[in-house]
């Protein structure tokens, strides 16, 4: 989870994300939206990578780029979950639920 709130934490990160909710783009579509230079924009694309928030495919000379929503949708739950004041007993009712029955 820290690595996907560290990708977070970055402006044209979350930028990337944006172009990435509708469309699957080329890492050189993706560094024509910004005045940074393209190895600055491969080390974003690298960083989120890591996070598990987008994924590469090579396909022939052009590395194309798009969401792993799943990955980003069950981050920020596990997130909330854990500093929402009504989620907490909920877990901990969930757990004794677990418990009863294994």
């Amino acid at each position: 989870m820290q690595r996907v709130f560290e990708a977070l934490s970055s402006t044209v990160r979350r930028k990337i994300l944006a172009y990435l909710a509708h469309a699957e783009l080329t890492a050189g579509d993706i560094a024509s939206r910004f005045a940074i230079s393209k190895p600055a924009v491969s080390q974003h694309l690298s960083i989120l990578e890591a996070a598990g928030l987008v994924r590469s495919e090579k396909r022939g000379q052009f590395v194309h780029y798009s969401l792993v929503r799943d990955s980003l949708v069950n981050t920020l739950n596990d997130f909330v979950q854990e500093v929402c004041p009504v989620s907490k007993p909920l877990k901990a009712e969930s757990a004794r639920l677990k418990d009863e029955r294994d």
